[in-house]
């Protein structure tokens, strides 16, 4: 349980705390700190062969956790409006949707969770926005219908891939 790899997932929990505290520039740390302890935790963990079904969980929890810190905190400071921060989280909405999904067919123990592309890259997308807000850059409001476009992506590649797993059982 306590791998570097979890251990470099954890560290996203402090570090969200650092933006919602933090100075102007403690806050650009943190988010570019968070986006490296992201990039590297899961290459650590197949690497060193110590990747885990908690590790797994850890992983985009902790990410969820410092990004929904940071829309609260931006919001608050009114950096930035509901519905921008609601569709930033579009992302969410796919995977609860495929957790009702499975939850209702009584399919959730045996579905193989396991990263996806779109999250992936819906992830990277939010730290990157989280540091152009941090620096107080303008981002035109048509540019947040893109992670609603990359919801409906992560929501048809979760289907997708539950589709696979059935068909290799």
């Amino acid at each position: 349980m306590f791998t570097v790899s979890n251990c470099l997932s954890a560290l996203r929990a402090p570090l969200a705390l650092l933006f919602a505290f933090g100075s102007p520039i403690a806050r650009l740390w943190a988010v570019v700190l968070a986006m490296f302890t992201d990039s590297v935790d899961g290459f650590i963990a197949r690497r060193s062969h110590t990747a885990t079904r908690f590790g797994a969980i850890l992983d985009p929890l902790m990410d969820k956790f410092f990004v929904y810190v940071c829309l609260a905190v931006l919001l608050g400071e009114n950096q930035l409006e509901l519905w921008q921060a609601a569709a930033m989280l579009s992302r969410d909405g796919a995977l609860i949707l495929f957790a009702i999904y499975l939850t209702a067919l009584r399919k959730w123990r045996n579905y193989s969770f396991r990263s996806i592309l779109w999250g992936k890259i819906s992830t990277a997308l939010q730290f990157l926005v989280l540091i152009a807000l941090t620096v107080k850059l303008d981002i035109p409001s048509s540019f947040y219908f893109v992670f609603i476009a990359m919801g409906l992506l992560a929501l048809y590649e979760l289907f997708t891939a539950e589709r696979i797993q059935i068909q290799k059982k």
